[in-house]
């Protein structure tokens, strides 16, 4: 539960910063891979933000 917790801030922080609350929109990034190996297929992906010399990004 604790985790859901997290996660919701950090998307409404992403929201926010996305929409331009707080100052000129921030332009998220995001990225998706597929792997193939010995031990199956996987994929994975993540979403980010980047202003000035601050970058969040999440990944799984």
């Amino acid at each position: 539960m604790f985790l859901v917790r997290i996660a919701v801030i950090v998307a409404a922080g992403f929201a926010l910063a996305g929409c331009g609350a707080d100052g000129e929109p921030v332009q998220p990034t995001a990225s998706l891979g597929v792997g193939v190996g010995s031990s199956g297929t996987h994929v994975g992906g993540g979403v980010g933000l980047r202003r000035g010399g601050l970058g969040i990004y999440l990944g799984v």
